[in-house]
């Protein structure tokens, strides 16, 4: 069995690193196709694999599985076409678009499961399986030995993590920026995480001092450990951080509003933090709740099941009952961008 990663945001690294664990413990033979922007940031463990930034390189390695955490992927590649997901935006309308690439969903939990189920039933070219999202196994078995000596967080401060989303119409940082500035207090360390997208005059405007650190890393999974509680908003984050039962304050969410508080207005969140704060245990069970719908297995095989899973399929069958549409459109984009944007992949 050949595995082709299909990465175009370094983000996504996480989120197929222990996939990637898995399928080399078996002596599965794995490859990455990224873009020229990303592979010079992968870290070791991924760059001493074979690492194609061009298409016929990557067409000759001659996959049986494409994985792909993204919205788009090659058509002109072999194998089966596997959508992993970036996150899980589970309130996001794109994140139950169908784009006519993929051949298998692998979904998070049951609230994606039964969408995706209904447009497979649909189209019918699809199959929609129920694995959970893998980035949860990167989460859970993440080395947390002498974090916080690492990060240079002094002994006794309380950690915040921010971590807005960008989508126009959900984001809270405009709001909330202000005043974390203003509620901050001094035992608190607050970490701020913006979204890759997020319009880049409010990142300008984010002072990165000693007591409030801009994080430009790639992988937020460090700074999850660290965190004792998340502030966010309609962020699919969110649910990473609730994986690790530990209390989150949103900012006009829009689904399950009650994971944690939910405030409406900027200055009712210094209350909200010192009410989490002294209870941090007060929605654990509306978390698990939760989770139960979006990504209900925690056990770190997520990624175990996912081999086995593929392991069944055979890449030369047909996957649906019906042929996938021609897509010409969408295919026609995936060419000019190849041709055009060097260094570029949607």
């Amino acid at each position: 069995m050949k595995l082709l990663f299909y990465i175009s945001k370094l983000y996504s690294v996480p989120v197929v690193q222990p996939l990637v664990n898995e399928a080399k413990s078996r002596e599965v033979e794995v490859a990455f196709f990224v873009s020229s922007k990303v592979k010079k940031d992968l870290p070791h463990e991924i760059s001493d694999l074979p690492v194609f930034t061009n298409l016929n390189s990557t067409k000759a390695f001659k996959p049986n599985f494409v994985l792909c955490p993204g919205n788009f992927v090659d058509f002109r590649l072999s194998g089966i076409k596997v959508e992993l997901f970036h996150g899980i935006g589970v309130e996001k309308p794109s994140h139950y678009k169908i784009r006519h690439f993929f051949d298998m969903y692998l979904t998070s939990g049951p609230v994606v499961t039964e969408r995706f189920a209904q447009m497979q039933n649909r189209y019918r070219y699809f199959r929609t399986v129920e694995t959970g999202w893998p980035k949860i196994d990167h989460i859970l078995k993440y080395n947390t030995t002498d974090l916080k000596k690492k990060y240079d967080i002094p002994a006794g401060k309380k950690v915040i993590l921010y971590a807005p989303t960008h989508s126009r119409t959900m984001e809270s940082a405009t709001l909330l920026l202000p005043e974390i500035e203003k509620t901050m207090e001094p035992d608190e360390i607050w970490l701020c995480k913006p979204h890759e997208f997020m319009s880049r005059s409010l990142v300008n405007g984010i002072a990165d001092k000693q007591q409030f650190r801009l994080i430009t890393d790639y992988d937020i999974t460090p700074y999850l450990h660290l965190a004792d509680m998340m502030v966010s908003d309609t962020s699919s984050v969110v649910y990473e951080f609730m994986v690790l039962d530990k209390p989150v304050v949103t900012f006009r969410t829009l689904a399950r509003k009650d994971k944690g508080i939910n405030i409406q207005e900027p200055r009712e969140l210094r209350a909200a933090l010192d009410r989490s704060f002294l209870n941090p245990d007060e929605f654990s069970s509306n978390r698990k709740r939760h989770l139960d719908e979006v990504n209900p297995r925690l056990d770190g095989n997520i990624s175990k099941n996912i081999i086995d899973l593929l392991s069944t399929v055979d890449p030369e069958e047909p996957v649906g009952t019906r042929r996938k549409p021609l897509n010409l459109y969408r295919k026609l984009q995936i060419i000019y961008h190849s041709h055009f944007r060097k260094g570029y992949m949607r």
